[in-house]
């Protein structure tokens, strides 16, 4: 990112960063983790790269994630097909052990082995580790979809206290030891709420929130909960947006400082949005603020 930099830009640039850095130090911050940024190994490691520059400088980095194309790909090598009801994956039991064996196997410890060769010190946990996500069915139409009921945050917060990047698969379980499959944006600001996170960032495959999605031109830079409700009511905020602004709002309310919407697309966007002026998305917030 520096080819070509002066040294006196490289130093504007970090001086530019001190007052973020010094912002979130020792604050948490949520990821969740999805979109293309998930499938392209490029972005990937950008992104894995950015957790561990932002843990090393203090910032407690909690990374939830979904895997949705995975999920189907395995479905698909056993002959299932994925079926959706409302953008939701009907999960049956057979699914159900599927996505288990995806999101808590394969993709998340993938992941902890990304951060911790390029210097992080991660650890795979899924919903169902120390109880961490409580969940019932949602809709008996889907199955093993879970809606949560509670999260009981402190196994993140030893990992933590520990200098460890939790690194949460969106799977619960019941008292009764279903598994349940959870949407990875509900589980990401569930989880984010539970921690008072300093701040939420949803990584998605747009560039915000747009008055006209086929121009980036206008993107809204920041909304409280009063004009996303409008955006919504408008039909400027519609179709998959709406279920990932709800959760955003959810969250907010639920005491969560600042919720950003970024584009994974672009590489290193988690450090532009966190440590930069410009930022490189839309931010929630509950009330607007000077």
């Amino acid at each position: 990112m520096t080819t070509g930099m002066t040294n006196g830009q490289r130093a504007e640039v970090l001086v530019e960063a001190l007052p973020y850095i010094q912002q979130y130090n020792q604050k948490i911050v949520v990821v969740k983790y999805g979109g293309n940024a998930m499938i392209n190994e490029e972005l990937k490691h950008a992104v894995m790269r950015d957790m561990v520059l932002l843990s090393l400088i203090g910032v407690k980095v909690v990374l939830v994630h979904g895997g949705g194309p995975e999920i189907s790909h395995m479905l698909k090598r056993v002959g299932k097909e994925s079926v959706f009801v409302d953008g939701l994956r009907v999960t049956d039991e057979e699914t159900s052990e599927i996505v288990q064996m995806v999101l808590a196997g394969k993709i998340n410890k993938g992941l902890v082995a990304q951060l911790d060769n390029l210097g992080g010190r991660a650890m795979g946990i899924c919903g169902m580790d120390g109880g961490l996500i409580q969940a019932e069915m949602l809709d008996a139409r889907l199955g093993y979809v879970g809606r949560i009921r509670e999260v009981r945050p402190q196994p993140l917060l030893d990992l933590l206290e520990k200098g460890y990047i939790p690194v949460v698969s969106s799977i619960g379980c019941d008292a009764s030891g279903h598994v349940y499959n959870i949407n990875a944006d509900t589980a990401a600001a569930a989880v984010a709420a539970s921690l008072q996170a300093e701040s939420l960032i949803s990584m998605t495959d747009i560039p915000g929130i747009l008055r006209d999605p086929s121009d980036p031109a206008t993107l809204i830079r920041k909304v409280n909960m009063t004009q996303a409700r409008q955006l919504m009511e408008d039909g400027i905020i519609t179709g998959g947006m709406i279920p990932k602004v709800t959760c955003c709002m959810e969250a907010i309310q639920a005491g969560v400082k600042k919720v950003f919407v970024i584009d994974g697309r672009v590489p290193h966007a988690i450090l532009v949005e966190t440590l930069t002026d410009e930022g490189i998305g839309t931010m929630f917030v509950k009330e607007d603020t000077p």
